[in-house]
């Protein structure tokens, strides 16, 4: 019943993304760069912004929740009609890792997101030092997740590397997922 209703809605070319991880991984500034908005200046999120992102003919309503540990609880409120997970890390913070891990496992259990596609975007990967994809691939127990397709790329919200090619993979599983025709 589900699916049969997001095919319905996505008629009309439209895909709800969900997009989290801990603080300080840089969601809101890949939102703001791909919207084409000043990145010089970004201030912790302290609840949550909704844009939509038009995209390849598709409108992406974009919600990005604050990752703050008191703000995590309230993740939940958000997990309606979601067609994909963007998951956001911190490719600089290995001491937090675990913690990554375990709330992006945490999430993939919940009802109300199973059949979305999963994004790992690898954030600050511009930074000298940084985590590789396999550290992080590993980290998280990527090749765990058996209920969502998942994918991982390097990207840097400062200079925008590799944020299309992460909507462009969103888009592709989501249509392969969702669409009739």
């Amino acid at each position: 019943m589900l699916s049969i209703l997001r095919k319905a809605r996505l008629k009309d070319k439209e895909m709800r993304i969900l997009m989290l991880g801990l603080d300080n991984a840089g969601k809101t500034t890949i939102v703001k760069k791909i919207m084409g908005e000043d990145v010089n200046s970004v201030s912790p999120t302290l609840g949550f912004i909704i844009k939509t992102i038009d995209y390849e003919g598709y409108s992406h309503h974009c919600r990005d929740v604050g990752g703050q540990k008191t703000l995590r609880s309230y993740w939940r409120n958000y997990f309606e009609k979601t067609d994909a997970l963007i998951w956001v890390v911190d490719a600089t913070d290995r001491l937090r890792i675990e913690d990554c891990k375990e709330e992006l496992h945490g999430l993939l259990q919940e009802e109300r997101l199973s059949g979305a596609s999963l994004l790992v975007f690898a954030n600050k990967t511009d930074v000298n030092g940084c985590m590789d994809e396999a550290e992080i691939q590993q980290g998280l127990q990527l090749n765990d997740i058996k209920t969502h397709k998942w994918h991982i790329i390097r990207c840097s919200a400062i200079t925008g590397a590799n944020l299309q090619e992460g909507l462009a993979w969103v888009v592709q599983d989501a249509k392969a997922r969702l669409f009739l025709y």
